[in-house]
């Protein structure tokens, strides 16, 4: 075989183009790669140095960061050309190069490879060197210097010359220079100690190349572990452990655990930790005990007695490999406080006390007392609470704890009366707040009590009230002056209510008196609870008794209002519109009263031919709903409805319902509006009436004149001298120019004269001889002379002598008439 044959892996040619690295690099390969197959080397740096990211665009292939291509599993290459891409990525410069690879087949080349496979069978070695256990070093190792602990060779050394290299950690990265490869032999070497703590391992990577820069061999990961040396004692997490246990535990309870660390290799003989206790102080008893691989502490010593011993302090050892002697060990402390329980009972100093207090005399304090307690000052098991057990059945005295001393203050919270009891005497008592916990080594308790002895002191004393509160109640319905009840006071020393006279105290409710000499309470106001500070209900009074001798005494007297049945049920919206869908109305009653005297309500249609017309339907307790029985025609109803409250206080109500023929309600409202400004009031009438006699009075005047004169004319039959047209239109209609109604006959020789009064009635006189007033009641026609000459229709020569009473009987039956078509009423 050629001496080039051993460079060459299964006979690959590589074949690049030199000119530029990121072009397209072809390799002739056999037909057949394997898995692991190294296919050939691109030189990266000439197309990216700053290469972050190498990858593949075929899985089938894996690029190292020298270059070298690998195969990851076994290639066929049915083509004669496959073809796949080298993409190199700078992330930080956002840089992206691609290198084109092409693996063309040659038919020499794989027949090389076959070749070379059955060489390599024979060659074979049962065992290859390039992948060697992980090296071993010492911790702290003494040398000597460089110190060789490992060896790496590739089993291509048999047939080609290897140049061994590596790289990371150690060699070419921080820690610097700690080992080195020797380039012929593979063998490698430490320079220095190591601290395991610091570098616990290190992975470097191992090259095997041949002098042309060609690599047979996978680059191979190798490790170095620093085997760990007790260099390292165990220390504790706390430089003082503080623990808590109330006293008179039991043995065994727990009372904390103490913790150490040790920085040596976990798992090992060298972090095996043992605790112990080195000394106790006080140098008592042991009174705990410590696990020696947990590092818990417990209670010992069944005698924990806060008293005795408040504080214990422990020294404890940590030591490491498994506490052998030969360990490294470190020394800690533990704290541990006994907490105080209620194991001693509180004894008073002296077991009777005696003291006085004048009578009447309230919220005085009258005597201290104190005790002896051996538990912690300011606790709950020393904190005393003192009772009385005895002598205070009407509750005059009142002890309390006084926090700052612990004393027991004792007071009077009621005057005592010295008539009634010169002397008391009290039994008190105390105990702690804390409940008592029997000791294990102590007996029960008694409970400790006190003797106190009080004498009352006599004082000249003024009136009493019996009782000091009293209630009185009155009636909203009272009238004015009702007596509600007396409130008296006597005289402590006689007994009796004599000489007492009774004031109230200005400022207190001014609907109240009370009589100087009887103390009979009057009303002086009527009672509303509606109205100012009758409000609220009540009132509190303060009272006065004054004796003879001036002295006065106090009483609260309570006035309670109550409530009765004084108001009846109002409905309080009256008028309503109800449109042709005949919807029924709501009717909504209020009443002042309470709920007692006023829900639910009762409602009634008083008047009986309303009644049958009308009907009322239950909406709830407050309210009804009101509509008619059937069909009933427009027009307004005023129904007279009653309510009954819950006692049967009833009111009645008119109700006005307008039945309008209408959808809305306001439609009916604008009618209604409409018909209201055409309403003549009072004084256009009175008006219009003083107008008319006017009007009478001149024509009057004129028929006298004209009876005087000295021509006469003849008047037809049909005819008249006046014509009275009445009209009462809101405007000019047809009905007004209608003929068939007041029919008009010109001639060429008229007078006429008008007078028109109001804005749409119209009065209008008409005087001649071609003109007819006729009349549509009965169908025939009559004139004035008919009138006057019994209706013979003959003609008459002196037509303009007519009398005020022949005008006035021809026109007043006129005046009543009711105007059809114009939709006109006009009254007398």
């Amino acid at each position: 075989m050629a001496p080039a044959a051993p460079r060459l892996v299964l006979g690959l040619l590589v074949l690049s183009l030199c000119c530029d690295a990121c072009k397209k690099v072809i390799f002739l390969v056999p037909s057949a790669l394997e898995a692991g197959t190294l296919v050939g080397r691109v030189n990266l740096n000439e197309c990216l140095q700053s290469a972050e990211l190498i990858s593949s665009s075929d899985g089938n292939f894996k690029v190292l960061e020298d270059g070298s291509v690998y195969t990851t599993s076994a290639v066929s290459l049915s083509d004669e050309e496959r073809t796949f891409t080298i993409v190199l990525k700078d992330i930080q410069e956002h840089v992206e190069k691609k290198i084109q690879v092409s693996l063309v087949t040659d038919e020499k080349k794989t027949q090389a490879q076959k070749t070379r496979q059955a060489r390599d069978t024979v060659l074979k070695r049962t065992k290859r060197r390039w992948g060697p256990i992980p090296s071993v070093m010492m911790e702290n190792s003494l040398g000597p210097f460089p110190l060789q602990i490992q060896q790496v060779q590739s089993d291509t050394a048999q047939n080609y010359t290897i140049y061994y290299s590596a790289s990371g950690p150690g060699i070419d990265q921080d820690p610097k220079g700690l080992f080195y490869i020797e380039r012929e032999t593979g063998n490698i070497f430490a320079t220095r100690a190591v601290d395991r703590e610091q570098y616990p391992s290190f992975q470097i990577i191992c090259f095997a190349s041949t002098p042309d820069g060609y690599s047979p061999e996978v680059p191979l990961v190798h490790t170095i572990r620093i085997e760990d040396d007790n260099d390292n004692a165990p220390y504790f997490t706390q430089e003082v452990f503080e623990f808590c246990v109330p006293e008179n535990s039991k043995p065994g309870v727990i009372v904390g655990t103490v913790t150490a660390e040790d920085r040596d290799e976990p798992l090992t003989l060298h972090t095996l930790l043992r605790y112990r206790i080195v000394s106790q102080n006080p140098p008592i008893i042991p009174a705990f005990s410590l696990h020696g691989e947990t590092g818990v502490i417990s209670v010992l010593s069944p005698q924990l007695d806060r008293e005795l011993v408040s504080t214990y302090t422990l020294l404890i050892e940590v030591r490491d490999m498994g506490g052998q002697p030969f360990g490294l060990c470190t020394t800690g402390t533990a704290i541990i406080k006994i907490e105080d329980t209620n194991d001693n009972a509180p004894t008073f100093k002296q077991i009777q006390y005696e003291t006085q207090v004048e009578e009447n005399r309230v919220n005085v304090e009258i005597l201290r007392v104190s005790v002896v307690d051996l538990d912690e000052l300011g606790a709950p098991g020393s904190t005393a609470v003192y009772e009385i057990i005895r002598g205070n059945d009407d509750r005059s005295f009142e002890i309390t704890t006084d926090r700052n001393t612990n004393e027991g203050i004792l007071c009077v919270v009621k005057g005592l009366d010295y008539e009634g009891a010169k002397q008391r005497i009290l039994v008190i008592a105390v105990n702690n707040e804390a409940p008592y916990m029997l000791a294990p080594h102590s007996q029960q308790v008694v409970q400790s009590t006190s003797t106190v002895i009080v004498n009352v002191l006599d004082v000249d004393e003024g009136p009493v009230f019996k009782p000091c509160f009293f209630r009185m109640d009155a009636s909203e319905c009272d009238e004015v002056g009702t007596s509600i009840g007396k409130y008296l006071a006597e005289d402590p020393e006689t007994g009796n209510s004599e000489g007492i006279c009774y004031k109230i105290a200005p400022g207190q409710c001014n609907w109240i008196n009370i009589d100087e000499k009887s103390g009979e309470v009057r009303t002086i106001r009527a009672l509303d609870r509606d109205l100012g500070e009758m409000k609220r209900g009540q009132c509190n009074i303060t009272v006065l008794a004054i004796d003879r001798n001036g002295k006065t005494g106090t009483g609260t007297l309570q006035v309670v209002i109550q409530p009765c049945n004084r108001n009846f049920p109002r409905i309080l919206k009256t008028d309503y519109i109800m449109c042709r869908d005949r919807k029924p109305i709501c009717l909504t009653a209020e009443d002042g009263d309470i709920s007692s005297y006023s829900m639910p309500f009762v409602y009634r249609v008083t008047d009986r031919n309303l009644a049958s017309s009308w009907k009322i339907t239950r909406h709830n307790e407050k309210s009804v709903y009101l509509s008619p029985r059937g069909d009933i025609p427009f027009g307004i109803y005023t129904i007279p409805v009653t309510v009954s409250d819950k006692s049967g206080k009833q009111g009645v109500t008119q109700i006005t319902v307008n039945y309008c023929n209408c959808v809305i309600p306001s439609e009916c409202e604008r009618m209604s509006y409409a018909s209201s400004s055409v309403t003549l009031g009072v004084w256009a009438i009175l008006a219009m009436i003083l107008g008319s006699l006017l009007l009478l009075l001149i024509l009057i005047t004129i028929c006298g004149c004209c009876g005087s004169g000295v021509m006469r004319r003849h008047v037809t039959d049909d005819c008249a001298n006046h014509n009275l047209i009445i009209s009462n239109t809101e405007a000019p209609g047809e009905e007004v120019m209608d003929h068939n109604i007041i029919p008009l006959q010109n001639t060429a020789d008229q007078v006429g004269c008008g007078i028109k009064t109001g804005d749409q009635q119209t009065f209008e006189m008409v005087k001649g001889r071609g003109h007819t007033l006729e009349s549509v009641r009965g169908g025939g026609h009559q004139t004035l002379g008919s009138v006057k000459e019994g209706g013979g229709g003959q003609p008459v020569m002196d037509t303009c002598r007519y009398s005020y009473s022949e005008w006035h009987n021809f026109t007043h039956p006129r005046l009543g008439e009711e105007s059809i078509r114009g939709h006109t009423l006009i009254k007398n």
